[in-house]
């Protein structure tokens, strides 16, 4: 991707560690480790029979689980399209496993979810942890994604001094009395400014969320996100139509490495969203569907050049 050109801006709706443990800058059961009860319709190799139209695979952040994507799911199912919002190790409907932290288990997990329903192929979509993870199954499985979204999350492994940072906040989360304090005190963050002044209902619904998540699981997935490689690399050698986008109130990733990640990819753009902070899908679930959606019939009509963004 080249670095000429500025980011597209999308309309949307009116350092200490974050709770997912980042540094802050201003029903189907499946496999034993992730779940889906969503089957809308028949599939074949990665297209639905019924429409013809590419299935998208969803993936939340922490300490959340698939409901997030709620509102975007449903825009996307309007259009035509099959979309699946997997509960990850731990959240939701998801078994925690009994296994070492690590992306790489979740990654392969969906993998065999896809397997199950029949999926070859899909447009894979993650915000912040759940692109991470998305980035681990490209990694793993990278015959198996057609388009690729990335919402608030960076290309690089964490620094030392940021991983530290997840490593003590997974600590502290198992402490049941700083459990409630530190949940109530970081979760705000993970909003824009925004949001948080005009949507006071979304900052307590986001809060009641987080401190409802089981803490041993924020705690393995913090560990798993802390261990994360870095996907420069991954990112480079995915020659399918991208979009990374970046709320530009969010506190925890930057424009700066937003834009570096965009520019990892060959077909790749960066996408901004005013008024937004980490959580795009929350905040601005209609502007998501939108980006989703454009993305969708680029990968359905061609793989042909990308637009570069920043």
């Amino acid at each position: 991707m080249s670095a000429d050109r500025t980011p597209d801006r999308m309309p949307a709706p009116g350092a200490a560690p974050g709770p997912d443990g980042g540094a802050h800058h201003g029903p189907d059961r499946g496999t034993d480790g992730i779940t889906d009860g969503i089957t809308d319709g028949g599939t074949d190799h990665g297209t639905d029979r019924g429409t013809g139209r590419l299935p998208v695979v969803l993936l939340h952040a922490l300490p959340l689980d698939s409901s997030m994507w709620e509102e975007t799911a449903g825009e996307l199912r309007a259009r035509g399209h099959r979309v699946l919002t997997p509960d990850q190790c731990g959240f939701g409907a998801a078994p925690l496993p009994d296994r070492a932290p690590s992306l790489d288990l979740v990654a392969d997990d969906l993998a065999r979810e896809l397997d199950r329903q029949g999926l070859g192929t899909v447009a894979l979509a993650g915000c912040s942890m759940g692109g991470y993870a998305a980035m681990a199954f490209l990694r793993r499985h990278p015959h198996r994604v057609r388009a690729l979204a990335l919402f608030a999350a960076r290309s690089t492994a964490d620094t030392a001094g940021a991983a530290g940072q997840r490593l003590r906040f997974a600590e502290a989360v198992l402490d049941g009395a700083a459990h409630g304090p530190l949940v109530t005190a970081t979760t705000p963050s993970l909003l824009g400014a925004t949001t948080r002044a005009r949507r006071p209902g979304l900052t307590a619904r986001l809060t009641e969320l987080a401190l409802a998540a089981p803490p041993r699981s924020v705690a393995w997935a913090q560990r798993a996100v802390a261990a994360r490689p870095d996907s420069a690399a991954v990112l480079r050698a995915a020659a399918v139509p991208a979009v990374v986008v970046i709320g530009a109130e969010d506190e925890l990733v930057s424009l700066d490495e937003a834009c570096a990640t965009a520019r990892e990819l060959p077909d790749g753009r960066l996408v901004v969203l005013p008024g937004v902070g980490h959580l795009a899908p929350l905040e601005a679930p209609r502007a998501t569907a939108e980006v989703l959606a454009g993305l969708l019939a680029q990968a359905e009509i061609t793989a042909g050049a990308g637009v570069a963004a920043c």
